[in-house]
């Protein structure tokens, strides 16, 4: 008898309960049957209670005041803020001054000769002709100051974030303590600390160079700080062991370890502080970023078209250059120095000639005027795509037919739920995604929005950045997948996915401006543009990585092409594919609050509108709320790595 009953087999769990997820959602379910009736009670509307907020306009109005009255008094701003003002005015000032004296035809040889150097022939001639290019389109004068004002910002980023980077990479305490810091600087979006910047150091060249570090520093601190924790360890060993000293470890074997990720991160550097040309704009950097802010505020979309150009020409050819330093050994470039005083003294030779010549200027004569045209081919489509086009209707009707099926009633939705159950969605997002970390974090950030008062216009900004990031995925995902399957796809793309990812993120709104209007659905429009790039990427690149043996396996038993995506490519690609969902989130909420500037609204108006009324407890508090409100979108859609592991 005791034989049988050893032998008879254990109650099993229901297959539903025996899923990690499922067993998450009921007791999540249990605990909403107690507290949901108890909240209810007490919080039945939807919008989130006066009680439980804290207003920071008095403080936060009396540092403002604090500092507008001492800014010109207090040894704080006179023997130390004043003097990083002057260092920066002088430094900007003294590039400039040489990028004048060499002349376009010094800086195109010079651009030409380093980009032959790094990259050979192919890319001298497209950084010679993007030069040319810049001053083709009249904007020689202002690409020179945007060059100089990103010289010295980046070189700044490169400094100040390689000494972070340092510090974390021979630290794990202070990495921990970089973390939280690096996140905040990337996340907060650019309107928000453009405001105490500009209090601090006023209207000008200081606070755009400034506010550009803070946006541009953190991707050299964070890839500093990993190329120095994944340096060889073995390498290491055999260094300590010839009684090498720490400092020399550091110089002889991590850093030249380190080489391609410091690289990646000037690169990235580079590209950041690009993409703030435009925006630093708007308290006074000058150059290009101004001409595109003045047209769009105009809504010339010529005239933003000639100066977004030259953006886009800079941002690509100095991805390409710092792309190819990344990827050689060290070898050519570092053992031949004798070729890069060729290069120099070709350069100096070329401008001498050019000054002699009397063509230190780029010719007034020798521009092409494309505003006009593009402003005609903007009236064009104005008059025939805006509207009225039978049976599909306009650009405009398309806009209005999102706002209106789509955006009101996500918004509307979101703002009818009562606040209490948005977070619970929140947390049972993140617990089934991630850990309970995840969902108290996420959580936490959600509830912090509506302490600072801004719940309903943070949920008009998650409305637009979810529709944005539905449609982002749906063609996200099918052109990745169509790009995996296909060379061809992929080489096709492949040019068109380069130029969007290095655009800054401001010249997306000038096609949207001109096919859809102000609202909104342009805001979105641009979102969706900018984020596409690196979702097609990021899937196309999962997809190609699956293990061939598995899909050769599927193919001898028979398998479809679609049979193979769905059952062996789309499983295996999953880290990849929710690598790319995170990244889409990312990059749209980003545009989205930018849109703010062409009928947006919500957090990204109330950032915009701090900025320009010198309002801090607007700029600030909307600021604050993004960043929370980005934190609780990066834990909702990024898996832990404890729960990677599990499921493992």
């Amino acid at each position: 008898m005791a034989t049988v009953t050893a032998s008879l087999p254990r109650p099993a769990l229901p297959g539903v309960l025996r899923h990690r997820a499922a067993s998450k959602l009921l007791l999540l379910a249990l605990a909403a049957a107690v507290l949901v009736p108890l909240a209810d009670a007490h919080w039945s509307s939807g919008s989130w209670p006066g009680a439980l907020t804290v207003d920071l306009s008095g403080p936060l109005g009396r540092a403002n005041d604090w500092i507008i009255d001492n800014r010109d008094s207090s040894p704080l701003f006179l023997y130390f803020f004043g003097y990083v003002s002057n260092a920066v005015v002088l430094s900007v000032r003294a590039v400039y001054l040489v990028l004048l004296a060499a002349g376009w035809a010094g800086v195109t040889a010079l651009g030409a000769l380093v980009a032959w150097r790094v990259a050979g022939v192919r890319l001298a001639a497209g950084t010679g002709a993007a030069f040319l290019a810049c001053g083709l389109l009249g904007m020689w004068v202002p690409t020179m100051q945007t060059l100089a004002l990103m010289v010295v910002a980046v070189l700044t980023s490169v400094i100040v974030g390689a000494l972070l980077g340092l510090a974390g990479g021979l630290s794990a305490r202070t990495d921990r303590a970089l973390r939280p810091v690096l996140d905040t600087m990337q996340v907060l979006p650019a309107f928000a600390y453009l405001l105490p910047v500009v209090l601090v150091f006023g209207i000008g060249v200081p606070a755009a160079v400034l506010a550009t570090v803070v946006y541009a520093a953190p991707p050299m601190a964070r890839l500093t700080a990993l190329g120095l924790r994944e340096a060889d360890p073995e390498v290491l060993e055999a260094v300590e062991s010839l009684g090498a000293t720490g400092r020399q470890r550091l110089l002889t074997a991590r850093l030249p370890l380190a080489r391609k990720q410091l690289l990646l991160g000037l690169n990235q550097t580079i590209m950041m502080a690009l993409s703030m040309a435009v925006i630093a704009s708007v308290i006074g950097a000058g150059g290009l970023g101004d001409r595109v802010y003045q047209a769009l505020a105009s809504v010339d979309v010529g005239a933003a078209l000639a100066a977004g150009i030259p953006i886009v020409l800079l941002a690509v050819v100095l991805d390409r250059v710092t792309a190819a330093a990344g990827e050689q050994s060290g070898e050519p470039t570092a053992s031949h120095p004798r070729r890069w005083l060729y290069a120099l003294g070709a350069t100096v030779a070329v401008a001498l000639a050019a000054r002699l010549a009397g063509a230190v200027d780029w010719p007034s004569g020798r521009t092409l005027d494309i505003a006009g045209p593009v402003n005609r081919v903007v009236d064009w489509m104005t008059a025939h795509l805006y509207s009225g086009v039978p049976y599909l209707g306009g650009t405009a009707d398309w806009a209005g037919h999102f706002t209106t099926w789509v955006l009101d009633p996500v918004r509307d939705g979101l703002q009818w739920l009562p606040w209490w159950s948005v977070l619970l969605i929140v947390a049972a997002l993140a617990w089934v995604i991630g850990t309970w970390r995840t969902a108290l974090t996420a959580v936490l950030a959600m509830a912090a929005i509506g302490v600072l008062g801004v719940w309903k216009p943070s949920l008009d900004t998650l409305s637009q950045v979810l529709a944005a990031v539905a449609v982002t995925l749906v063609l996200g995902f099918a052109t990745g997948i169509a790009a995996a399957r296909s060379d061809r796809c992929e080489r096709a793309l492949r040019p068109v996915l380069d130029v969007c990812q290095t655009m800054p993120q401001f010249v997306y709104l000038i096609p949207v401006v001109a096919l859809f209007g102000v609202g909104r659905a342009p805001a979105v429009a641009a979102a969706v543009v900018y984020a596409l790039p690196a979702v097609v990427r990021i899937t196309a690149q999962g997809l190609r990585e699956v293990d061939p043996a598995a899909l050769e396996s599927a193919r001898s038993l028979g398998a479809t092409g679609a049979q193979q995506l769905r059952q062996i490519q789309l499983p295996l690609a999953r880290p990849a594919l929710l690598l790319a969902v995170n990244q889409g989130v990312v990059l749209v909420l980003a545009v989205v609050i930018i849109g703010g500037l062409v009928g947006g609204g919500a957090l990204g108006y109330d950032a915009v509108f701090g900025l320009a009324q010198g309002d801090l407890a607007t700029g600030l508090v909307a600021g604050a709320a993004i960043v929370c409100l980005g934190l609780m979108l990066d834990r909702v859609t990024q898996p832990t790595e404890r729960r990677a592991k599990k499921g493992a």
